[in-house]
């Protein structure tokens, strides 16, 4: 799949190599780890990613919600979707996907959407009825596709540590990717939770240092409330989040690397130019990261258990079930099992095609033709919500009984001391290690430091002013739109022929160059710009307008800026205030 991604990324660049910058591409759930792993083996083809609800790290969680993520232990591993497939003539059926997610939340699927519905019979109708059509496209897998997938993702969890590797042996490392990596992620996913979407990023990296060592920029967002499916076809999730990461690609793709929190804050004037809000990039730790929540080792001991009992489990079923069921099923028993699953019944029973529905739908015509709806202070309606809410309520209770169940018959048997020795679980080690950096990145990281070191002062008056900008906005290191608005106006008032991509590269090395040398980096300015004194008159407005695109600047901010024009203007006096450091 990985590779069908890259070799469709890499066509669609070559149809469109006039374009500035390298394709955006954006993976909705199990499409994220996939367009991942894509990007992972080439780099070289992929702008940046945005990944909405997409588990990446399917262990990761806390006690007491969303346990979805024990289904594989407590059916015993990744033998039942090998049964499945065996079933389906060699085809696992998307439909027992979905019966999973709406098992979920058994309020919903049974009463509450239903009730909603009729509840609101007179305006509902159409968006029901797209919506079902849309969820009700279930797909197909190979079986050994999903057979792959539910090893080496789901109970394997082996991307997130790099421990999944191609046809041809090379490891699928997260951190070779190169373009900007956006995560959207929701407290209201009972699919995805914040912890799936984000806990790669800690199973990866040691801080935040090891991020900028790597050359990446990961971007995330927890919105509050928005469910799985909300993510990605709701309308005020679209109009705000997917709108500004949308209209916010080319700030992203110049962030210096590191790991930023997206923000959104409307504006006092809706009406005025760009969107509705102003996104903000906040820097921030791992530590933001862990604040979340996540497993303990005594978790993660759990989970490597349930994984061992998978592969065994799986192999025992592949050399003795299997070929019986295979041998059993044939693809007119797969059909009719596809066509009779309930899911996809309920459609057939209730459609046209039964010829006992022909006379509900001429009582509809007569009910929609004389249609008289209550007022809200009706009685019966009254009656009515308060029975509803009430089912709603029971069956909210039974669902929290069963996950808590579903939990605690987890956490107990993988926790068991006798069946993780004898899954071959060592107590004394921790089951999954963050990988290790490989001598080629090492040997990278020591060959760029020196290349930037040898280039501080190669540029000109445009690297001398990005560097000071950056240096002054040291103090505060949030970045905004605002700010790159101007930048980008300042760039057409100037007819400035630089692409995205060459101003990346720009931004990039002026912030490395601070980060490994800030003393070095600052003495070379006056040779950047050239020792003009007109020269820095001339690019301080530009460099003030830039500072001051969010407002009034603070008095450390201020005082960077007054030391880098007194460097501008040949005062090399200027270098020792502030005392510049070096991280060399």
């Amino acid at each position: 799949m990985h590779v069908a991604i890259a070799t469709f990324v890499e066509k669609v660049g070559d149809l469109h190599r006039e374009a500035d910058g390298k394709p955006t591409v954006v993976g909705n759930c199990q499409a994220g780890w996939a367009v991942m792993m894509a990007a992972a083996i080439r780099p070289e083809l992929f702008g940046p990613i945005l990944i909405a609800g997409a588990p990446v790290s399917y262990w990761a969680g806390v006690h007491g919600a969303n346990p979805m993520r024990y289904t594989g232990g407590l059916v015993g591993g990744n033998w039942l979707t090998s049964l499945v497939s065996d079933l389906g003539s060699g085809k696992f059926d998307g439909v027992w996907l979905v019966q999973n997610f709406e098992g979920l939340n058994p309020a919903n699927t049974i009463w509450t959407k239903q009730y909603n519905l009729y509840a609101k019979i007179d305006t509902e109708a159409p968006r029901y009825l797209a919506f079902e059509k849309w969820w009700g496209g279930h797909i197909f897998l190979n079986g050994e596709e999903i057979k792959y997938i539910v090893d080496e993702l789901f109970v394997g969890n082996k991307l997130s540590t790099g421990k999944i590797r191609t046809d041809d042996g090379a490891r699928i490392d997260l951190r070779a990717i190169r373009g900007p990596i956006i995560v959207f992620c929701s407290k209201g996913d009972n699919i995805t939770p914040p912890q799936q979407a984000l806990g790669w990023i800690v199973d990866l990296y040691k801080d935040v240092d090891d991020i900028r060592a790597h050359g990446q920029t990961i971007v995330y967002t927890v919105h509050e409330s928005a469910g799985h499916l909300g993510i990605f076809v709701s309308g005020s999730v679209a109009r705000k989040e997917h709108d500004e990461f949308a209209s916010n690609i080319d700030l992203i793709d110049v962030l210096p690397p590191g790991l930023y929190e997206a923000t959104f804050t409307q504006k006092a004037d809706a009406g005025g130019e760009g969107g509705r809000y102003i996104a903000t990039f906040l820097p921030r730790t791992l530590e933001d990261i862990r604040a979340l929540g996540g497993n303990d080792l005594e978790d993660e001991r759990r989970f490597a258990t349930a994984a061992r009992v998978s592969e065994a489990t799986t192999a025992a079923y592949a050399r003795f079930a299997s070929p019986v069921v295979r041998a059993s099923t044939n693809h007119a028993v797969a059909e009719a099992m596809h066509r009779l699953h309930p899911l996809r019944l309920q459609y057939e029973l209730f459609s046209d095609r039964n010829p006992f529905m022909t006379a509900v739908g001429q009582a509809a015509d007569a009910v929609r033709a004389n249609r008289r709806p209550v007022t809200d202070d009706n009685p019966f309606l009254r009656l009515e919500r308060r029975l509803s809410a009430e089912i709603e309520t029971a069956l909210n209770g039974y669902q929290d009984a069963r996950d808590r169940l579903m939990e605690m018959v987890f956490l107990a048997t993988y926790g068991s001391p006798w069946l993780q020795s004898l899954a071959g679980i060592d107590p004394s080690r921790t089951p999954r290690q963050r990988p290790g950096d490989s001598a080629e990145q090492v040997a990278f990281v020591r060959r760029r430091i020196a290349e930037l070191k040898a280039h501080t002062t190669a540029g000109g008056p445009r690297e001398g002013a990005i560097r000071a900008m950056i240096y002054c906005g040291m103090t505060d290191p949030t970045f905004d739109e605002r700010a790159f608005a101007v930048l980008r106006n300042i760039r057409d008032e100037q007819g400035s022929d630089v692409t995205v991509a060459e101003f990346k590269d720009i931004v990039r090395e002026q912030y490395y160059m601070l980060l490994l040398d800030e003393a070095g980096a600052l003495a070379a300015i006056p040779e950047l710009i050239g020792r003009q004194s007109d020269m820095a008159q001339t690019l301080a407005p530009y460099i003030r307008r830039v500072l001051t695109a969010r407002g009034p600047m603070s008095p450390e901010r201020e005082a960077r800026l007054a030391r880098v024009m007194a460097l501008m203007n040949g005062q090399a006096e200027a270098l020792g205030a502030g005392k510049p450091r070096s991280v060399a």
